[in-house]
């Protein structure tokens, strides 16, 4: 399970994001919404949770299959349309690949946690304590 904490206090959407082990992100609204710009987007976080799942998932089985893989650049774009949210992902791979080997990979970052949870059901359960 994944469990984070954020909060926001008196100054304008600035707010802070902790981890239980105590990392900590800051994110806020860009200066046209009223923000401060100081840190990512809500809507940032989001893209970025997926560029990052993508990037971690492709390097570790790259890593146990010992390909010559050298850098991964994951670039996401969240555009909402038409009543629908899109998530445009370029994915480049760097390295002395073939394309047996791209195309597994490609096959590997759409098997990532954070594409699987996005293309699947997702409910939100909101409480006040």
């Amino acid at each position: 399970m994944a469990a984070i904490k954020a909060s926001i206090g008196t100054e304008p959407y600035l707010i802070e994001i902790k981890s239980p082990t105590g990392n900590i992100v800051i994110a806020d609204e860009p200066l046209e919404k009223g923000g401060q710009d100081k840190g990512f987007s809500p809507k940032e976080l989001l893209a970025s949770s997926l560029g990052a799942c993508t990037c971690a998932t492709v390097r570790m089985y790259a890593e146990r299959k010992a390909w010559e893989l050298e850098r991964i650049d994951v670039n996401v774009e969240l555009v909402e349309e038409e009543g629908q949210t899109k998530f445009i992902r370029k994915i480049e791979l760097i390295g002395e690949l073939d394309e047996q080997q791209r195309t597994r990979l490609l096959n590997v970052a759409n098997a990532c946690p954070i594409h699987k949870i996005l293309t699947h059901t997702i409910v939100v359960d909101t409480v006040l304590v």
